[in-house]
């Protein structure tokens, strides 16, 4: 059962996916930071706050002696739309990275052989004269 295990998570599907997934993890924290460091305040300055702080209040907190807001109910359209962006942005790189993936794999298929001998044409052609004589 051990050798059987080993051979699958060798395979080259497996091993391709992991990569995948760890490259996938690592372009979704620079994807975060972009749109935390530049879209979400390029954004923040038409609201006059941080973008990812915009929400819509539904019924207001009180605040303790900590200076935390308790029993707050809010939607949280910011970091929402921070989320939704960051999401748009991996779905297209995606998109990209496969649709360049496709284009290669295209390229390497060769276009088949054309068949050796006469064309029909040619043979057809070839009849044609002989009934002639």
């Amino acid at each position: 059962m051990l050798k059987e295990f080993k051979e699958f998570a060798m395979k080259g599907n497996l091993v391709d996916i992991a990569v995948g997934f760890v490259m996938g993890a690592a372009f979704k924290q620079v994807v975060t930071s972009f749109t935390g460091g530049i879209v979400s305040p390029l954004i923040g300055l038409i609201f006059k706050s941080d973008f990812k702080d915009v929400k819509w209040i539904i019924k207001e907190g009180v605040a303790n002696a900590e200076g935390t807001v308790e029993g707050e109910v809010a939607v949280l359209i910011g970091e929402f739309a921070t989320n939704v962006i960051d999401f748009i942005i991996v779905a297209f790189v995606m998109f990209m990275v496969v649709k360049g993936i496709n284009k290669m794999k295209k390229k390497e298929e060769a276009a088949p052989e054309e068949p050796k001998g006469p064309s029909q044409e040619d043979l057809l052609t070839e009849i044609r004269d002989l009934l002639k004589k």
